[in-house]
This record gives structure tokens, C-alpha cells and sequence, in this order.
């Protein structure tokens, strides 16, 4: 690559920086439905149609905000993960979880886009997948390592159930029992909505200690998974 090459890459991914980082202004300030190109570029100084020559819309601006999101949320779980790699698995269960939470509180905005309600007319494409899965792949690894180290057995599922479980398991998390699987999807959706329900103030007046309850449900969520049994 050029001098001259190198220093134009510099420059675009600065201005792409500046952009998101205007978005993400936005998004504190008026919330993600009314994100608007036009306003980021009027507060960054540059005419609407140098913006779009590096989001063309504001659904690409929406994706890669939400991507980043994701993926910082996911390297926060990962970081966790890899600081408790010699615990127990419930150990570091709860470590990614608590992980999440902070990420949450430190992020809430973000958060909001990802875990939030939907933005009105936007479809994330399928680029969000990689991302998106980080944090609950991290979770999977934790159960496969408990199932290879102790077993690991769900609930029982009802018969209406058990064809579902059997289908998300194979998607989702192939080689653990469909109880553990189904078990799972049902812990992960907890765990958001508890973050939610603090983020949001749904416990406001009803919950005051949050982080030792918010560890203790997190471990009875485990618990419903067959970890620390």
C-alpha cells in the first residue's frame, strides 16, 4: 500500500469513527427511530451526500452500530470467560452473566438497540448473526465443557415439547441432550430480560440490592440447566 493509499485508509476509517460515534450520540439523546444521516452529518460539518459515501442509508448505519454492540457486549463475555478459565463452570457462568450485566449498565444505550424494543421499519440483515451469537456461544462452550467434565441433565420435557427441543438442540447446541438445550434458550432469554428489567427500571421500587440478587437468579438459572447440581 501507498503513502498516499495508507493515509486515505486512515482518514476513512477516521471519519467511519466519528460517524458512529455521532450516531451513538444520537441514539443517547433521541433514541434509535429517529436517527437520522442528515443530522449526524449537520453535526459532524459534512454534507449529506459525503456521509453517504460510507453508510448509504440508515439501516447501514443502524447495522454497523448494532454490530459493534454486539460485538463489544460479546467481548466483554469472552473476557470474562477467559479470566475464570480455571473455575468450575458455574463460577464462570456466573462470571459471563455478571459480565453482560455490566457491560449493560456501562452501555445502556447500546444495550437499548440490541436488546430493546425494534426500530421501526429496520430488518437487521443476516451480517448481525456473528455477532449477535458471541454471548451465547460463550455460554455453550461453558456447557459442553460441564457436560464433558460431569453430565449434564435438563428438566424433563413434556412429550409436546420434546420434538421442539430435539430440533433447537440440533441447531443450536448439537452433542448436549435436548433437556440441557431447550433448558438453555430458556436461561439465555432469563438473563437478558433480568438485565432488561434493571436497565429499564421495571425494579425500580422492588428490587433496591440488585448485584446479589442478580447473581442468585443467575445461578438458579444454572441450577435449571443441571450446572452446580
Amino acid at each position: 500500500m501507498s503513502t498516499a493509499q495508507g493515509a486515505r485508509a486512515r482518514a476513512r476509517t477516521e471519519i467511519t469513527a466519528a460517524i458512529k460515534d455521532e450516531a451513538r450520540r444520537q441514539l443517547a439523546a433521541e433514541g434509535a427511530a429517529k436517527l437520522s444521516l442528515r443530522a449526524v452529518a449537520r453535526e459532524l460539518g459534512m454534507v449529506s451526500s459525503a456521509l453517504y459515501r460510507y453508510f448509504p442509508s440508515r439501516d447501514d448505519l443502524l447495522t454497523a452500530l448494532i454490530i459493534d454492540a454486539y460485538d463489544s457486549v460479546g467481548e466483554a463475555a469472552e473476557a470474562a470467560n477467559a479470566e475464570a478459565s480455571g473455575a468450575e463452570p458455574l463460577a464462570r457462568w456466573t462470571a459471563v452473566c455478571e459480565a453482560v450485566r455490566g457491560w449493560a449498565l456501562a452501555h445502556p444505550h447500546e444495550y437499548a438497540l440490541i436488546y430493546g424494543s425494534p426500530v421501526p421499519g429496520y430488518i437487521a440483515p443476516r451480517t448481525t448473526v456473528p455477532a449477535a451469537s458471541r454471548v451465547g456461544l460463550v455460554l455453550i462452550g461453558i456447557l459442553r465443557d460441564a457436560h464433558e467434565q460431569h453430565g449434564l441433565a435438563g428438566p424433563p420435557l413434556p412429550a409436546e415439547l420434546r420434538g421442539e427441543a430435539e430440533r433447537m438442540t440440533a441447531d443450536l447446541t448439537p452433542g448436549l441432550p435436548p433437556e440441557v438445550g431447550a433448558a438453555l434458550v430458556a436461561a439465555w432469554a432469563q438473563l437478558f430480560g433480568l438485565v432488561g428489567f434493571e436497565l429499564f427500571g421495571q425494579f425500580n421500587r422492588v428490587v433496591e440490592d440488585r448485584e446479589p440478587f442478580f447473581r442468585h437468579a443467575v445461578v438458579r438459572l444454572a441450577q435449571g440447566i443441571g450446572l452446580g447440581t
